[in-house]
């Protein structure tokens, strides 16, 4: 809601949208941050429901998909190579390590999820490396870190090892991961909690700081979860957030104005942080690939004062 009101006032004052402004937000906000997102990797199910195929008649796999027993979707291949990992208590490592493998038979992708999970431990490692740089840039210490749908742990294995346990939390809505994660590490903190009911002004309260967020976000929900983050730090509950996503969308999220890449989204988040587009991530370094490129996108949040200000012009 502080969102759609701020936009509204950026339309009607700097834009002098005068007419309908909050339904012409909606209605670019559909074409805008829809098209982006939900069509990347949408459930199986949408997808038979505008090809008109019932799901209960189909019994084959479907573009590598296969339907277990309880209905759910999940990738047909497994990784029978699956060696647990060890931990250490070193400092700051953004060096790669062992590639992270999927537990045998425990944790195949769900599609209902929208789970790609990271198997390259190069990329791994660079994406440890920005998200340190994002979250110290103020010079404050590390306090609390939010990782956002751990799946498999192949960042939470690196944030436990540079951060530990009395640092990070995570927030996991597979149970299947939530059990494993705390098989691995006793010590840490895993909220069996869909990422879009979580109240961050709330947690921040709790904690007594601002939250700094890493994940590797489903492309179908990212959106909704950036707005969430966004609009949380009208609270000042987030500092940071480190977050992968479609490539396409973190360049419209980065564009200058007078480009044809510039849109709400840019409106939105330039508005509210300071974005930074890291790098570009293959779909060859996910399991499994998804179909599109992806970005690691850094956003460092203003604050309500700051924020405030800037709305004032």
């Amino acid at each position: 809601q502080c969102i759609l009101s701020t936009l509204s006032y950026f339309i009607m004052i700097r834009i002098k949208v005068w007419t309908a402004p909050f339904l012409f937000l909606v209605a670019t906000l559909q074409s805008e941050v829809c098209y982006s997102f939900v069509a990347v990797q949408k459930p199986v199910s949408v997808y038979y429901h505008h090809h008109g195929i019932h799901p209960a008649i189909i019994t084959t796999s479907l573009f590598g998909w296969v339907q277990a027993a309880d209905g759910e979707w999940e990738w047909e291949e497994d990784d029978p190579n699956f060696v647990e990992p060890t931990t250490s208590t070193a400092t700051i490592d953004t060096s790669s390590t062992a590639t992270p493998q999927l537990p045998s038979g425990k944790l195949k992708p769900k599609q209902s999820l929208g789970q790609n999970f990271l198997k390259d431990p190069n990329t791994v490692a660079k994406i440890i490396r920005a998200f340190h740089q994002d979250a110290t840039r103020d010079g404050k210490p590390l306090e609390t870190i939010i990782e956002l749908g751990p799946g498999a742990g192949a960042l939470t294995d690196r944030l436990m090892e540079n951060y530990g346990s009395d640092i990070l939390q995570c927030i996991e809505i597979d149970p299947r991961s939530v059990e494993i994660l705390n098989e691995r590490y006793p010590d840490l903190v895993v909220y069996h909690q869909d990422v879009l009911q979580v109240n961050y002004p709330e947690m921040a309260k709790q904690q007594g700081h601002p939250l700094i967020v890493i994940g590797n976000l489903p492309y179908y929900i990212t959106s909704q979860i950036l707005f969430a983050l966004a609009d949380a730090s009208h609270f000042g509950a987030v500092q940071s957030a480190t977050v992968t996503m479609q490539w396409e969308v973190a360049q419209r999220m980065v564009a200058p104005t007078k480009c044809k890449d510039y849109g709400i989204l840019s409106v939105v988040f330039q508005t509210y942080a300071e974005v930074k587009n890291h790098f570009k991530i293959p779909p060859t370094v996910f399991y499994p690939q998804p179909k599109v490129d992806s970005a690691l996108l850094g956003l460092h949040f203003l604050g309500p004062t700051t924020l405030r200000k800037r709305l004032a012009g």
